[in-house]
C-alpha cells in the first residue's frame, strides 16, 4: 500500500476513535472509555508522524518544482525517507498485553546456595528497574533461603506499559563471579530464572470453583520451623491444568488467597497466550525471546564488570546495570522486535 494510502487510513482510523471517546455511551462506561483512550494513545504517535511526512512531501514537491530551492531537495527527500521508516515501525502491531501490569517470578536456578543469593540479586535489581521507571512493586510471595537470598520470589509490578518493559527480562540470567562462601576464590557459574507474566484482569480468566482444590495450612519459614500458629497459608490446586500456587507471606488467609489468585490468572492467561503464539510459528519467530526460563538471555560477568544480552549481543557495565540501569537493552530488544516485525516473513 502506497504511503499516502496508508495515511489516509490511519487519519480516518484516529478519527473514529475520536469520536467514539466523545460519544457520552462510551464516556460513561468506565471500561470502554479506558479501551477507546488507550487505543487514541496508540494511534496519536503514528497519526502525528503520518501530518509530518504530509508536510515533508509537499515541502520536497515545491523544493523540485522551484529551481531556486532545489538545493534542499536532498535534505527533504532524506527527511521524508525517515518519516516513512518511523511511520512504518510506529504502526508495528502491538502485543495487547503490552500495556498491562505484570507478575514476575524469581526462581533459583542451577548453583545451589549461591543461585538462591544471585535469585535475590536478580530480583533487587528488577525492583529497582521498577522504581526508577515510576511503576510500583509489590511483593506476592517469597520463599527465603537459609544462606540468604531466595529459592523463590513473586512480585507484581503496576504501571503504565509495564509488561512491553519487563516481558524482555523473562528467560536464564548467568552470573560468573566468585561466591562469598568460596575460599579458594574459584569463580563459580550461576543462575536464576525469571517468568514475567501480563497480570489478568477476572473478567479475562474467570475461576471456576468447582476447578479449584484449596488446602490451608500453617506457614513456615527457613528450614521448616512453623511461624504461625493459625492455618493462614493457602494452596491452590487448579484441577484442569495441574497448576498450583502457594502463598504464606500474610497473617490472613483470605488476603494469601486473594495472592494466590491474582498469580494463578496470570499463570492461565499467560499459557493461554503460548498456546495462540505456538500456532502462529511466525509471531512466534519475531519475538525477541519466548520468555522460556531454559532460555539464556544474559551473561552477568562480575570478574570483567560487564553484563552480555545474547538476544542483541548489547554489552554494558555491570555497575550501572544491577542498580536497575537496564533501560539500553529494553530499548535495544524494543527496537529489534519492531524491525523483525517488519521483514516480510517475519523472522
Amino acid at each position: 500500500m502506497a504511503v499516502d494510502q496508508l495515511i489516509a487510513e490511519l487519519e480516518r482510523s484516529y478519527e473514529e476513535v475520536r469520536e467514539r471517546l466523545s460519544d457520552p455511551s462510551v464516556y460513561n462506561d468506565h471500561r470502554e472509555a479506558a479501551d477507546v483512550g488507550r487505543r487514541l494513545k496508540e494511534l496519536e504517535g503514528a497519526y502525528k508522524l503520518g501530518q509530518e511526512w504530509r508536510q515533508a512531501s509537499a515541502d520536497l514537491e515545491a523544493a523540485r518544482a522551484d529551481p531556486e530551492l532545489a538545493s534542499l531537495a536532498a535534505d527533504l527527500e532524506a527527511d521524508v525517507a525517515r518519516l516513512e521508516e518511523e511511520l512504518q515501525l510506529a504502526l508495528v502491531e502491538r502485543d495487547p498485553a503490552d500495556d498491562k501490569d505484570v507478575i514476575v517470578e524469581v526462581r533459583q536456578g542451577v548453583g545451589g546456595d549461591e543461585a538462591a543469593i544471585w535469585a535475590g540479586d536478580v530480583y533487587k535489581m528488577l525492583t529497582r528497574y521498577a522504581e526508577r521507571r515510576g511503576y510500583k512493586t509489590e511483593i506476592l510471595g517469597a520463599n527465603e533461603s537459609e544462606t540468604g537470598g531466595f529459592k523463590e520470589v513473586v512480585f507484581g509490578v503496576k504501571g503504565d506499559g509495564a509488561y512491553s518493559v519487563f516481558k524482555y527480562e523473562g528467560g536464564t540470567h548467568r552470573v560468573q563471579r566468585v561466591p562469598e562462601t568460596e575460599s579458594q576464590g574459584r569463580i563459580h557459574t550461576s543462575t536464576a530464572t525469571v517468568a514475567v507474566m501480563p497480570e489478568a484482569e477476572e473478567v479475562e480468566v474467570e475461576l471456576n470453583e468447582a476447578d479449584l482444590k484449596i488446602d490451608v495450612y500453617r506457614s513456615t519459614g527457613p528450614g521448616g520451623q512453623s511461624v504461625n500458629t493459625t492455618d493462614s497459608a493457602v494452596r491452590i490446586t487448579h484441577l484442569p491444568t495441574g497448576i498450583v500456587v502457594a502463598m504464606q507471606d500474610e497473617k490472613s488467609q483470605l488476603q494469601n488467597k486473594a495472592k494466590a489468585l491474582r498469580v494463578l490468572r496470570a499463570r492461565l492467561y499467560e499459557a493461554e497466550r503460548e498456546r495462540r503464539q505456538a500456532e502462529l510459528s511466525a509471531t512466534r519467530k519475531s519475538q525477541i525471546g519466548s520468555g522460556d526460563r531454559s532460555e539464556k538471555i544474559r551473561t552477568y560477568n562480575y570478574p570483567d564488570s560487564r553484563v552480555t544480552d545474547h538476544r542483541v549481543k548489547v554489552t554494558l557495565n555491570l555497575e550501572k546495570v544491577l542498580p536497575g540501569g537496564l533501560d539500553d537493552f529494553t530499548e535495544a530488544l524494543q527496537s529489534e522486535e519492531r524491525r523483525r516485525a517488519l521483514e516480510p516473513d517475519g523472522t
